[in-house]
């Protein structure tokens, strides 16, 4: 996911302005707006700050491309045209959390139970997913 994007939706999924977020990481509204928009360089330190102010935390990687598992199409597709599943992330997405990444979660949980079932998951194995999930927020 690009970076701008990533903090543009956790910052709107806080309910918080660039304003807000740029006073509490000591960094410039047009610094803040350039990163969302896709434009700058920022430092490690005011990535820092900056996934500080919206309740995160940066996570930094290096990886060979050996280690890159793509995530697989078929259980994407599966989330992606659930209607459900998109009222679901709608739901839990917020206080910090995108709904990329609660979409990324539920990927790697259908993922999980694929491994577990040896075949691929099922709409009713999404739909108990996410029953079990409601059931468990609730």
């Amino acid at each position: 996911m690009e970076l701008g994007a990533e903090l543009r939706e956790r910052r709107k999924a806080a309910g918080r302005t660039i304003a807000s977020v740029a006073v509490d990481a000591g960094l410039s509204v047009p610094y803040i707006a350039n990163l969302e928009n896709g434009r700058g360089n920022p430092t490690v330190s005011a990535l820092e700050r900056l996934t500080a102010a919206l309740g995160a935390r940066l996570q930094l990687s290096i990886v060979g491309d050996e280690q890159v598992v793509e995530p697989r199409s078929d259980l994407a597709a599966l989330i992606a045209e659930s209607p459900r599943a998109k009222s679901v992330v709608h739901r839990l997405a917020g206080n910090g959390r995108s709904r990329r990444a609660v979409e990324a979660q539920l990927l790697a949980t259908l993922d999980s139970l694929a491994t577990l079932l040896h075949s691929p998951p099922t709409d009713a194995d999404l739909n108990r997913l996410l029953d079990l999930v409601l059931l468990a927020t609730d």
